[in-house]
């Protein structure tokens, strides 16, 4: 019987401990105010890597490297279209952690993230910017 209970509560702290390790990569890949404004972004939408670039200011090596720790974490998705890369969230609910992450931080008047452009994106050079030119 000991043997019994004793292997439940081995179980139980494995569990625990797997659930403890992926809050921990969900709250570190949430722990850096690039990923935060990248999953903002996504909110909106599916973007592309030089949308991220071009919003963000950012240059593509240091982009990719957030898109990984979120893609690593479980927050986005990624899809190709030939040489291109599209981000989305993974989950509707990182949307909603988002919104209330921007409620907690918010002053009164203060601006957590900037708007999101719409398409086209001055700078972008995605087929789908190109094509809103026309």
């Amino acid at each position: 019987m000991d043997t019994v209970v004793s292997l439940k509560s081995i179980m139980e702290k494995t569990t625990s401990t797997k659930a403890q390790q992926r809050l921990g990569r969900l709250a570190k890949a949430l722990a850096h105010p690039t990923r935060l404004q990248i999953l903002h972004i996504l909110t909106q939408g599916e973007a592309c890597v030089c949308h991220l670039m071009t919003v963000l200011g950012k240059r593509q090596a240091n982009v990719s490297q957030h898109l990984t720790v979120l893609r690593e974490a479980d927050l986005v998705v990624d899809r190709r279209e030939g040489l291109m890369v599209y981000y989305s969230l993974a989950d509707k609910r990182v949307a909603q952690i988002i919104a209330l992450l921007r409620e907690l931080a918010l002053d009164e008047g203060d601006v957590v993230f900037g708007a999101v452009p719409a398409l086209p994106v001055p700078g972008c050079p995605c087929p789908k910017c190109a094509g809103a030119d026309n």
